[in-house]
């Protein structure tokens, strides 16, 4: 598996995403159910060590105590996978999220894209500079998400960090609730994937791809035959994976990423 180099952190091309361990399917009430039902602590860990069997050294997962509590019991047994944090906007304000992270393993932490998007519609963006400081003096790479270009646009111009993460999708709007909300419609639509894609080409700092596959709507090959147009060689992928449809799905994705993905 190829590697990529964030700050002073050498990332798997292939990172394992954490929405359906921790139940967010971005489909249904009833799916983000089924998912919080199947990934007991037991499953995730095995889905971990899975991953690692096959050159996946990194995971992107929430600083929340369900993550912070599978991910100690996993490194407790032996597992190596390291640990970006994404910051939770429902749990409380973005520094206790941070710490979290600090504490507890993370090796770099992001600012949530539902955050940031709110952030920029309330005129509050500004203080995203003290926060990436937090990060970045405690020893950690510093990012932000969003699935709103605007947001990028910004943060060229405003901030430096180490990775942004991109959604390739715009499903819904966060300028007024920037958590996500469960069984709420959301969008998929290839134009906002366009707009992405072409804000993409354009960023220098290192790019974390995410809800590349749509949450499971689209087809895996067409996926990564469209990601090859923008992934450059200081990209890397975050995929959610849930092995109760499919016991093969990083190996497949792995397997796919290699014939697709060649570092430019």
């Amino acid at each position: 598996m190829n590697k990529i180099k964030i700050g002073k952190l050498k990332i798997s091309q292939l990172i394992i995403g954490g929405n359906p361990f921790s139940g967010f399917s971005h489909q249904t009430i009833e799916k983000d159910l089924e998912m919080k039902k199947y990934y007991t602590v037991a499953r995730i860990k095995e889905t971990l060590k899975n991953a690692e069997s096959l050159g996946v050294n990194t995971h992107i997962g929430r600083d929340d105590n369900h993550v912070m509590r599978y991910l100690l019991e996993y490194w407790g047994e032996g597992g190596t996978i390291q640990w970006i944090a994404q910051t939770c906007p429902e749990l409380g304000d973005i520094e206790g999220g941070i710490k979290n992270a600090i504490g507890n393993g993370a090796k770099g932490c992001f600012i949530h894209g539902g955050t940031m998007e709110y952030l920029f519609a309330q005129n509050k963006i500004d203080c995203i500079n003290g926060i990436i400081k937090v990060i970045k003096d405690a020893g950690l790479i510093a990012g932000v998400a969003g699935h709103d270009p605007k947001v990028f646009k910004w943060a060229e111009e405003n901030i430096n960090v180490d990775f942004y993460m991109m959604s390739h999708y715009n499903p819904g709007s966060r300028d007024k609730i920037p958590s996500h909300v469960s069984g709420v419609i959301e969008v998929f639509s290839n134009e906002d994937r366009q707009l992405m894609m072409d804000t993409i080409s354009k960023i220098t700092k290192p790019v974390i791809h995410y809800k590349v596959m749509a949450a499971g709507r689209n087809d895996p090959i067409d996926t990564y035959k469209n990601l090859s147009k923008v992934m450059k060689g200081n990209h890397a992928v975050c995929i959610g994976i849930y092995t109760k449809e499919n016991a093969n799905m990083i190996a497949e994705n792995v397997k796919l990423l290699e014939e697709n993905i060649k570092i430019r």
